[in-house]
């Protein structure tokens, strides 16, 4: 049910005296709708369609007397015009307008009216809900007939024989937002939009569920509205429309027969809940009200057929322009970039909303998941986690996102309320979908055939009751975890709805300990049933001992507690089971090369860009790497009072447990050194656990933290930032070359920076602005970086005064790497100016920054003084041969300072011609290649010219060993230059 129903059916009654005195009324036409709606816990924020019920028996439709028709018109604009009715509108529309906790992240501006997108509502008939459903492919999903499609305004218009309808039954399989639409109608009617309706009174079926107690209905409607209790004598005198909304029907345990229910006509009488709903769907009671129910299929049989004028049935969004549509008014949302975003967020925005177009439009497997709304807003909120997070730490998890959907989908929900069992929804799903998905996961495979499925849910079903059940998941709950296949020739196949779903249901099945062999399941029956008898043994045994002073009493009441505590043991081995599975899996080698699992959950949704692959392409093996991250995230305290609410209970113990035998398994193998994406799989790892004091120790054997060429968006480096603050210790070398950083990134990662000694930022197209965040780091008390490297990016005149000043304030910093940075004259200029100030600088590079004679002279002369710099790069400069000859005559009188500009020194070859070359070399990919060809062309004529004046054989030999070098460099341009 919605969140307003399951709030409703859980305040107290002195709770509702204060909501409903300020119920509102409307004003409208003079009959009376009673609406139910059957599925406690859809998504607030996911728009559904309507269905309804159109009674058939014409006698029962009572038309108004003439006599009377001006003392109903008075009376109608008395009750309209009261304050009662006003109130109540009021008070609904507060309440059913409310959002859960999981919706307020799109920003305060979001309300059910902003993003609500009507689905696709397709009349239907008791004879094609009854018939065997066809084959279950996409096709059939998204092709509805286009004739049987009926508008909500339209579900009470007359039926195709003229009579007027009064009943509708609205029905639809979990996640097509059945309570979202019930939601929209009321607020709807609160704002006069639903003019059909004077009065609309909703009811929550769960709600009735519990009540036992014999009360009339007029007493039902003023215990839970009491504003209403001047307006409720005039229903079935007056020709007043209300409209009864009662949400759940399948909550309910309906008996039509005579002889079940018996045959009530009095508002006043009090009898059950249920026979009120009973007598009302009969036409009974109120015969001039009519009803809206809203139930899953599995219930739509309760309700006899001539008792329904029109059943209707949500499709969800089967047209994809509803999809486009829902994500444009909900991706685009102000304030749905977070808090302080700008313009550049706005566009991110826009471009986030043509990206999943695009990949709808390919008919991408995407398009079958968004056919349910619920599945349209985990996009929504998947793409908003991955986009716009950039608190430390993050508001949220990933697992938090899937396991709140799936309490805002089935909360509440038992799978079917007739059986004794009263399973939990969630635990049956976790039990059979989540072996399905679990054997999907051990094998790695994502396609499903008939035959697997029928081994997972059937091959265990031995009584009535557990084949009742799996009908009743069949028919309500199979679509929303398993969609047909999209590709072709694997249509008759199925998969998850969302890949991800099915690593998190594998995640769920181990944690929650379901698998297990035969042995290990009678094993922990046996020890409840024992452990049962002996708690009831000892006292009997207790008694017998104090009159009967017989020595083996006290030996059989031990024997008893044996097979207990020994089975108390063996679980203990199944929680190390789990925790070597989440290791295990953690750490595969086989998936170390991969993209992170971010980038992969982002390319699920937004697509691949770029040419589609042939279909005669081997497809990619499939990778899980999600799966041993949501086993971790499920064991965080919160996830597991989610899951508790579901049905799903894990113990703290149990928790603990499986941290403990996890936690050396762990922090051994991420000590081996993993590549840059696995790292920072183990990092989200660690992030989604929630459990600070293992991430603690896990991060204290990290000293050297490489992330090199991960693309480090705005919630990886609050995951970054967060991971790393769990400990104050100092990091050796933090590698974030080439990940797309900026200004933000470096203001999200300044504590994590200021504790690192060599910090590598090449490649980040940092500006100006960047360079202002790192003087403030350098400047910082706490900062201890030692070597600092910003090459190939922008850095600029700007970048360089900013540097500058930091070089002038900073006690830390003795290597400096300025190559390739766009400094010109005046940048290295500043920088020469401040040098002046530093006490320990003792490297720094400015090659390639396309300096001239003077500003390299003036550098070198300002490095000459310098208590602590001995080496200055300027290779790759615009220095001409007098700029040569005199830096090397400051290089013979140096005072200690080492001047790098050439691959020679005189008639020699410079000691440091192979540092320059592999510089060169590792840069060739991000230099102006045609630059580069220029000044190697010049190099080598310059070392020809060197090895012509010496006469030193061996000398000689050195020439022609590095001429050889820059050689390969040259052909290997004019090679990929072709």
């Amino acid at each position: 049910m919605s969140r307003a129903m399951q709030c409703q059916s859980c305040l107290p009654w002195g709770s509702w005296t204060q909501l409903h005195r300020s119920l509102l009324g409307s004003r409208g036409t003079r009959s009376v709708y009673l609406c139910a709606a059957s599925v406690p816990g859809e998504l607030g924020s996911v728009p559904v369609g309507l269905g309804c019920v159109r009674y058939e028996g014409g006698s029962q439709e009572h038309s108004v007397k003439p006599s009377s028709s001006r003392h109903g018109l008075s009376q109608l604009r008395n009750v309209a015009s009261s304050d009662a009715i006003k109130k109540h509108q009021k008070s609904l529309s507060a309440w059913f307008s409310h959002q859960p906790n999981e919706e307020r992240q799109f920003g305060p501006s979001f309300s059910l009216d902003a993003v609500h997108v009507d689905p696709v509502i397709r009349e239907s008939s008791l004879e094609e809900i009854l018939k065997p459903s066809p084959d279950l492919t996409i096709q059939n999903q998204l092709q509805q007939p286009c004739s049987q499609v009926i508008s909500l305004q339209n579900l009470f218009d007359v039926d195709a024989c003229g009579r007027q309808v009064k009943n509708v039954v609205l029905y639809g399989t979990v996640g097509t937002g059945k309570s979202t639409l019930i939601k929209k109608m009321v607020v709807d009617w609160c704002h006069g939009r639903l003019p059909r309706f004077e009065l609309v009174i909703p009811f929550s079926c769960e709600d009735l569920s519990h009540s036992h107690a014999s009360i009339s209905l007029r007493r039902l409607i003023t215990k839970k509205y009491q504003h209403l209790r001047d307006v409720v004598p005039m229903l079935g005198i007056s020709n007043l429309k209300v409209l009864f909304i009662l949400n759940g029907l399948e909550r309910l345990n309906l008996d039509f027969r005579l002889a079940g229910t018996e045959l009530c006509c009095d508002p006043n009488e009090p009898v059950p809940p249920s026979t009120i709903v009973v007598n009302l769907l009969r036409k009974y009671l109120l015969p001039e009200a009519s009803i809206i129910v809203t139930t899953r299929p599995s219930a739509v049989r309760r309700i006899p057929g001539k008792y329904v004028g029109r059943y209707a049935e949500i499709c969800g969004f089967s047209d994809t322009n509803l999809q486009k549509l829902y994500f444009q008014m909900r991706l685009s949302q102000p304030g749905c970039s977070g808090e302080g975003s700008t313009g550049s967020s706005s566009g991110e925005q826009e471009n986030l909303v043509e990206m999943l177009s695009r990949n709808l439009e390919r008919h991408n497997q995407i398009a079958a998941a968004c056919f349910l709304p619920s599945y349209c807003w985990l996009v929504c909120t998947t793409l908003h986690f991955l986009y716009f997070t950039r608190t430390v730490p993050p508001s949220q998890t990933l697992t938090g996102i899937y396991t709140s959907f799936l309490r805002l989908n089935f909360s509440g929900e038992v799978l079917d309320s007739t059986d004794s069992t009263n399973i939990s929804m969630m635990k049956y799903v976790a039990k059979t979908v989540g072996k399905l998905a679990y054997e999907g996961v051990m094998s790695r495979k994502t396609c499903f055939t008939e035959d697997d499925l029928q081994q997972c849910f059937e091959v265990e079903m031995k009584t009535e009751s557990e084949l009742n059940l799996l009908e009743v998941f069949r028919s309500d709950v199979f679509r929303f975890f398993l969609t047909p296949c999209v590709q072709l020739g694997k249509e008759h196949t199925f998969v998850f709805t969302i890949p991800a779903m099915q690593e998190y249901l594998a995640a769920l099945y181990v944690v929650l300990g379901e698998k297990k062999t035969l042995a290990q399941r009678v094993g922990k029956e046996l020890s409840e049933i024992i452990g049962k008898v002996s708690e009831d043994v000892a006292v009997v045994l207790s008694i017998v001992s104090k009159v009967l002073p017989l020595r083996f009493l006290p030996v059989l009441f031990n024997l008893l507690k044996i097979f207990p505590r020994y089975f108390s043991r063996l679980s203990g081995k199944d929680r190390d089971a789990i925790a070597h599975t989440m290791a295990e899996e953690l750490f595969k080698e086989e998936d170390y090369y991969n993209d992170d699992v971010l980038d992969q959950i982002n390319s699920s949704i937004l697509g691949m860009e770029g040419p589609m692959r042939h279909p005669d392409e081997a497809p990619d093996d499939e990778v899980f790497e999600l799966f041993p991250i949501f086993m971790g995230g499920i064991l965080s305290r919160r996830n597991r009072a989610i899951l508790q609410q579901l049905g799903c209970s894990i113990k703290n113990l149990a928790a603990f447990e499986i941290a403990n035998a996890m936690k050396k398994t762990v922090i051994r193998n991420s000590r081996k050194g993993l590549p840059p994406s696995e790292l920072m799989d183990y990092l989200f790892f660690l992030h989604e656990f929630q459990n600070e004091r293992f991430t603690a120790e896990a991060i204290r054997s990290l000293r050297t933290v490489n992330l090199s060429s991960v693309k480090m968006t705005p919630l990886k480096c609050s995951v970054l930032a967060y991971v790393m603050g769990t400990t104050c210790h100092e990091v050796e070398e933090l590698n974030l070359t080439s990940c797309n950083l900026d200004t933000s990134s470096l203001r999200i990662l300044s504590p994590v920076l200021l504790r690192c000694k060599a910090l590598h930022l090449q490649l980040n197209s940092l500006g100006s602005d960047a360079c202002k965040e790192i003087r403030d780091l350098l400047l910082h008390d706490k900062c201890v970086v030692s070597n600092l490297r910003l090459a190939n990016n922008p850095v600029g005149e700007q970048g360089a005064q900013y540097l500058a000043e930091a070089l002038a304030g900073n006690r830390s910093l003795t290597h400096l790497s300025l190559l390739h940075t766009t400094l010109g004259d005046r940048g290295a200029e500043v920088i020469a100016q401040h040098l002046a100030k530093n006490q320990h600088l003792q490297e720094l590079n400015l090659g390639y920054n396309s300096l001239t004679d003077t500003a390299a002279l003036h550098v070198v002369e300002v490095a000459k003084k310098h208590a602590t710099l001995d080496k200055v790069h300027l290779y790759f400069n615009d220095i001409s041969e007098d700029g040569k000859r005199e830096l090397d005559s400051l290089r013979m009188d140096r005072d200690g300072v080492r001047a790098l500009v050439f691959l020679t020194a005189g008639t020699d070859v410079s000691d440091y011609w192979s540092n320059i070359l592999n510089v060169v070399q590792r840069n060739l990919p991000f230099w102006d290649r045609e630059r580069v060809r220029q000044h190697l062309v010049l190099i080598l004529q310059d070392l020809e010219s060197s090895r012509r004046q010496t006469a030193n054989p061996w000398r000689k030999a050195k020439f022609l060993r590095v001429e050889s070098e820059v050689k390969k460099m040259l052909g290997k341009l004019q090679h990929e230059n072709l």
